[in-house]
């Protein structure tokens, strides 16, 4: 179960929130809206009844509530429902769907994003299907991506519509004779659109400015967009006319900037927005901390940095306005995820922390409200109440009758060089010894967190330790933490999470350090080819998802064009000094490849000729592929293939690794993860 970031009605009486949980009866994510009372004693209830209800919003004026809604197979579109109740009304009907969406200041208007298929391709000429398509004539870096597949040929753009009255006679689709009749000025069953950006660029997270006359969105439009990664906030006025770029003008000092998320204060002075500095060349991203960002709403002086970008990383969960000049920010540290309020002066508050990540937030009428998850939820929602949250969901009463969550240790343990290793151990019931399994995080600028986990909830289940900690390179421990392995992966990133298992393994004596599996995916599963090629203490491995081979990365990934040059440098001998594919011959230990066949983050290619040379090598190995599936495939593929992604997993363990509860064909896949 998930649950989206809440709104709030303006009068500050209740929330909304999508909870999503995957059903294997559809396979696909099955979730609808849900109305929680602020009030002491109020009792959530589900008030919609859609197949997949997502990102619900009040208008300003808290008369309607809107929300994403998709059919089984089908696209998500734009819905409405008066906020009193009501039958929801389909608003759009974009041929690839809705991706995102804002009410007006006046409430009278929504402005939307959605791609726009070039014609003849996608379904938009009827008999021509994908294998029938003309040829694709790329002349760009940037022409494709993880989870999108081809870019170039459907711009995410954006689009402006007049909201209807949702009381109006519903539309009823004619038949026979009457709808020969029809005139071409016959009343169509959706509202009008105006598309208002059709750049070959992507058009992200539009809204209205404070007084509704124009649109600000983000996007790369500059002169050489496709040889950086530098992103702006424009200004479209409704009215007509070009795109004013507000960011990146020169007229400020310091680095190029990745900007994003525009968001105008509630009294209509400000507009914030979040960027990540890239260094004059554009493309420096490893390790860049997100920051916070003011500029006056009336683009009248350059933007200001409200944030450190050494020990403050906002990059998850958006900014949300709070009231006059301030904004809600959520801050990424050692593990957890923290809310902080920010005003235009740069004036900071620390609202909400501790051991939980916040996942999103809204405020109105004094009352802010948050969806969280921690060590024991995988999602709920709370009202934060002097310094305090009080929790108003219990989304994860289901979990807690089929499992309770193993919980936690947070523990640090000194690497080689006497550096501070930060993680965590989850241990299974009973006594041991017990196999440990070292679990290792992709990015490499993210971070495990303190967080209900399914995947270690999944091992620990079936009688193994898990082992998971934040080495350097990873994100939340400040940027010098994060860019020590620009251009030396697997050095000291190798040394911190050998140490940290070390450490571990020396504080519990119950766990069994002859008996150790490592796994990881995407940079988890560049480290673990990495640890094998170096370190031969590994029962066994499993490597998934993995970025293997810097070289061919570079022709092969979505992002290959900046990514390997970036991380790995682009001296050829410094190159393969680091690079997995070049250390195989010296892998002894057991292997299991899993690999997505449309994952173009770390495209499958990595994970074949890997696998190959496993075998060439006379290394026991086995690759397991998914079909439809992407690089996302452990968070967000479909329920089927995430559990039998996680039965080959356990299968491959209980064969190297096996325990009194993980057998290999008799055992059971946990609770924890069908939950």
């Amino acid at each position: 179960m998930s649950v989206s970031a809440p709104t709030i009605h303006p009068d500050g009486t209740h929330a909304v929130v999508s909870a999503t949980r995957p059903d294997f009866t559809a396979d696909a994510y099955v979730g609808q809206l849900w109305s929680v009372p602020l009030a002491d004693g109020g009792v959530p209830s589900r008030i919609t009844l859609g197949f997949s209800d997502t990102q619900p919003r009040f208008s300003p004026d808290g008369e309607i509530l809107a929300f994403l809604r998709s059919a089984p197979g089908s696209k998500p579109q734009l819905f409405a429902v008066p906020a009193a109740g009501g039958e929801p009304v389909q608003l759009t009907d974009s041929a690839l769907g809705v991706s995102w969406f804002r009410f007006s200041p006046n409430s009278t208007q929504v402005v939307f994003t959605s791609r726009v298929p070039l014609h003849g391709r996608y379904g938009t000429v009827d008999g021509v299907g994908p294998g029938a398509e003309d040829p694709r004539l790329i002349s760009s870096y940037k022409y494709r991506a993880n989870g999108a597949g081809y870019t170039v040929d459907k711009r995410v753009q954006a689009f402006l519509l007049d909201l209807p009255a949702l009381d109006a006679e519903p539309w009823i689709e004619p038949v026979g004779r009457a709808k020969e009749a029809l005139s071409e000025d016959a009343p169509e069953r959706f509202p009008a659109v105006r598309q208002l950006t059709a750049a070959n660029a992507d058009a992200s997270a539009p809204v209205f400015s404070a007084d509704g006359k124009r649109v600000l969105f983000t996007a790369a439009l500059h002169d050489g967009a496709d040889e950086d990664l530098v992103s702006d906030v424009y200004a479209l006025e409704l009215s007509g006319g070009e795109p004013e770029r507000l960011t990146n003008t020169g007229t400020g000092a310091g680095s190029l900037l990745g900007a994003d998320t525009p968001t105008p204060s509630d009294d209509g002075e400000w507009l914030f927005f979040l960027a990540s500095e890239l260094s004059a060349s554009g493309t420096d991203f490893v390790a860049r901390n997100t920051s916070l960002y003011v500029m006056p709403s009336d683009a009248s002086a350059p933007a200001v940095r409200l944030t450190d970008p050494e020990n403050v990383d906002l990059a998850e969960g958006g900014i949300v306005p709070a009231g006059g000049s301030a904004v809600l920010v959520f801050n990424r540290t050692r593990g957890t995820v923290e809310l902080l309020q920010i005003n235009a002066l740069g004036e900071q508050e620390v609202l909400a922390s501790g051991p939980r990540v916040i996942q999103g937030a809204a405020a109105a009428a004094g009352a802010v409200i948050v969806s969280y998850a921690d060590a024991g939820t995988m999602g709920e929602v709370a009202a934060l109440e002097a310094g305090r949250l009080r929790t108003l969901t219990d989304f994860s009463a289901r979990l807690r009758s089929r499992v309770l969550p193993v919980p936690a240790e947070e523990e640090t343990h000194p690497s080689r060089d006497g550096y501070p290793v930060h993680g965590w151990v989850v241990l299974p019931e009973g006594p041991g010894p017990h196999p440990v399994l070292l679990n290792i995080h992709g990015g490499p600028f993210a971070q495990f967190d303190c967080a209900y986990f399914d995947e270690a909830q999944a091992y620990a289940a079936a009688g193994y330790a898990v082992v998971q900690c934040n080495p350097r390179g990873s994100a939340g421990y400040g940027q010098e933490h994060g860019r020590v392995i620009k251009e030396a992966m697997g050095t000291v990133d190798l040394d911190d999470i050998l140490s940290f298992l070390e450490g571990v393994l020396r504080a519990h004596p119950d766990l069994d350090g002859e008996r150790l599996g490592v796994m990881g995916g995407s940079y988890g599963g560049y480290l673990s080819a990495w640890t094998i090629a170096n370190d031969h203490r590994f029962t066994a491995a499993i490597v998934e998802r993995g970025f293997l081979d810097p070289l061919s990365f570079i022709g092969s990934a979505d992002i290959g064009w900046f990514f390997s040059a970036a991380y790995t440098g682009a001296d050829p001998d410094k190159v393969l000094s680091q690079s997995p594919m070049a250390r195989v011959g010296e892998v002894r230990t057991p292997t299991l490849v899993i690999h997505s066949e449309e994952d173009l983050r770390c495209p499958v290619e990595q994970a074949q000729r890997y696998y190959t040379a496993l075998k060439q090598h006379g290394v026991p190995a086995e690759l397991l592929l998914f079909p439809g599936e992407n690089h996302e495939l452990s968070r967000a593929g479909t329920p089927w293939h995430r559990r039998q992604r996680f039965e080959h997993i356990l299968r491959w363990w209980a064969r190297w690794l096996p325990t009194p509860a993980n057998q290999g064909e008799t055992a059971g896949l946990s609770d924890a993860v069908v939950a």
